[in-house]
């Protein structure tokens, strides 16, 4: 099964611990063991936000903000590939003509961002439908699509199931709201809608239940289903 994961950079790293760097290199490794051929798309997280903002009080201007940001996610991309053993074959990508070689020929692409203007949630849509993923799973701080932000709306409703015209739908007044926080970029849910790509989002912060995501389907986020999709057939193994 061909799959891609994006993996927010405060889930893989609320702080700088190779322990927990070395918790998802080892989740990656049982998912190649399983068969899986995997891009990895990671963000950059608290340590992207504090370079962001102190670059901003030097009045830099956008343009230079999102080029630090992608430098930070580049940095966590290429500590995550140190964590992986030798059952796994990595590619550190700065490009999606690299990446998606590198899922196509059966290796594990990691990358960061890539583009000023781009989240690495666009990143890892994009890179998904470019190398026709059977799966695109999104870890998050939050476990699934909400209908509104659970952080500051403590009776906000998780959907268990959308279709990826749904999630448009849902994350549209969320990115025009400066105070929302979505745990999937608008631009990023418009290409899984354009590419009807199978999504799952999910709380990330336990690895293994990326794993099970992957495997077997099961998880508590959301599932966000094309119509007249199946199941990916893996799951019934």
């Amino acid at each position: 099964m061909r799959v891609v994961l994006s993996l927010g950079g405060s889930v893989l790293l609320p702080e700088l611990d190779g322990g927990r760097v070395a918790a998802y290199a080892a989740a990656v490794e049982r998912l190649v063991r399983e068969g899986c051929d995997l891009g990895i798309v990671v963000g950059g997280g608290s340590v992207a936000r504090e370079y962001i903002g102190a670059a901003r009080a030097l009045d830099a201007d956008e343009v230079t903000l999102d080029r630090l940001g992608i430098d930070v996610t580049q940095v966590n991309a290429r500590l995550l590939r140190a964590g992986f053993g030798e059952g796994v074959e990595p590619t550190l990508a700065r490009d999606y003509e690299t990446a998606e070689a590198a899922v196509t020929r059966g290796d594990t692409a990691v990358m960061g961002g890539v583009t000023p203007g781009q989240t690495t949630d666009a990143v890892a849509a994009v890179l998904a439908e470019s190398v026709g993923a059977d799966l695109l799973v999104y870890g998050t701080g939050a476990d699934g699509i909400f209908d509104a932000d659970p952080e500051t709306e403590p009776d906000a409703e998780q959907f268990d199931r959308l279709t990826p015209g749904e999630l448009v739908e849902t994350i549209a007044p969320m990115s025009r709201d400066a105070g929302a926080s979505a745990p999937v970029d608008l631009f990023a849910a418009k290409l899984i809608q354009r590419a009807g790509m199978r999504t799952v989002v999910l709380d990330g912060t336990e690895p293994d239940a990326v794993v099970d995501a992957v495997l077997t389907g099961d998880h508590t986020g959301t599932d966000v289903v094309p119509a007249g999709s199946t199941e990916p057939s893996y799951w019934a193994h």
